[in-house]
């Protein structure tokens, strides 16, 4: 269970003592001071909170004695759990509203941490099953189905995985994605693991729909997820790396292009990788291939003069030493544009 650290039990002490004028306190779960309007008593044990986490009741002290203060010590209890107490100096009557009112403000807050808490250690576990699941070689392992098994995911099935790219994550995404097992790789990227072939072209459709942004690469059926997680990737790949005119793009449609990006032929990634620098020169030659090398086409999808184009295919000859209007030196620029982003 989460407890105030005395930096935040401080903080809400003196917050509080702006808009109520009594002396507060706020003990933890063994009854030590870790806030109060009187700073030297931090850190020393409160009487009143003890008997209030004993007792699980509030305890009204009604005269100031030798170690105790009159006042109200309010026990604050989360789940069951006597987590800590409140107290504030005075008149029990006059103080009591106070005094729920702040118990209620530090269960709160409390409660808010405690819950972000268990969401990043959920995320840490995700990741980490993940991560295992995708180095795994050969059967799974008894412990690795079970585990699957809370993310509704049955590993004796064929698995597709999805790579999702520039997801926007709303409410209405996330009851979509709601009954197959995801996993959030960066800020706007995701796996998803599909079981059911049937359930794969409504999934893309839905996606495609509600997601005007979305890029989607999909993974043949496998037994093994971490081989159709790495066509799926390498897809994505290809999709980005040729600005292809498609948002979604399947690995069985382009294993030539995957399998030839995991080629490294460093001549071609340093040749394209001169154009980096300009963005103009990068959309012209995507556009040129994509356009099957039409020079009336790519002119009219770029808005540009079919002169302005023999431009700049030119500029990228000299730029990158490769003809694009060359079929073979234009297959080298291929390949370079596919090893920067494989």
């Amino acid at each position: 269970m989460f407890q105030l650290s005395e930096k935040q039990a401080q903080e809400i002490v003196d917050k509080m003592m702006m808009d109520i004028p009594y002396n507060i306190n706020i003990m933890n779960d063994r009854g030590i001071i870790v806030g109060s309007g009187k700073k030297e008593r931090v850190g020393t044990v409160h009487q009143g909170a003890v008997k209030a986490l004993a007792t699980g009741r509030m305890v009204e002290v009604w005269e100031d004695k030798r170690f105790e203060k009159k006042g109200t010590n309010e026990p604050i209890v989360i789940d069951g759990r006597r987590v800590g107490v409140i107290g504030i100096s005075g008149n029990p009557d006059e103080v009591r509203p106070f005094c729920n009112i702040v118990r209620t403000t530090v269960a709160l807050l409390i409660e808010q941490k405690t819950a972000l808490e268990n969401l990043a250690h959920e995320a840490t576990r995700k990741k980490a099953f993940l991560e295992t699941l995708l180095a795994a070689q050969g059967p799974y392992t008894q412990k690795l189905k079970k585990e699957a098994a809370a993310y509704k995911l049955d590993l004796l099935l064929k698995t597709a995985a999805l790579y999702l790219k520039n997801l926007q994550w709303d409410e209405e995404t996330s009851r979509l994605l709601r009954p197959y097992p995801s996993f959030l790789l960066e800020e706007d990227a995701c796996l998803i693991l599909v079981q059911h072939e049937a359930d794969t072209e409504p999934l893309i459709r839905q996606l495609l729909k509600k997601q005007p942004e979305v890029l989607i690469s999909v993974g043949q059926f496998a037994s093994s997820i971490a081989e159709s997680q790495r066509q799926a990737k390498s897809a994505m790949g290809v999709l980005l790396a040729l600005k292809l005119p498609v948002r979604t793009v399947y690995y069985e449609q382009a294993p030539f292009l995957v399998k030839l990006s995991q080629v490294k032929l460093s001549d071609d990634l340093h040749a394209v990788g001169k154009l980096e620098d300009s963005a103009e020169l990068l959309e012209t030659l995507r556009s040129f291939i994509n356009n099957n090398c039409s020079v009336s086409l790519t002119a009219a999808e770029l808005n540009i003069h079919r002169n302005t184009l023999q431009y700049r295919l030119k500029r990228i000859e000299t730029v990158t030493g490769k003809d694009p209007r060359n079929v073979l030196q234009l297959f080298e620029l291929i390949h370079g544009l596919l090893s920067l982003y494989s």
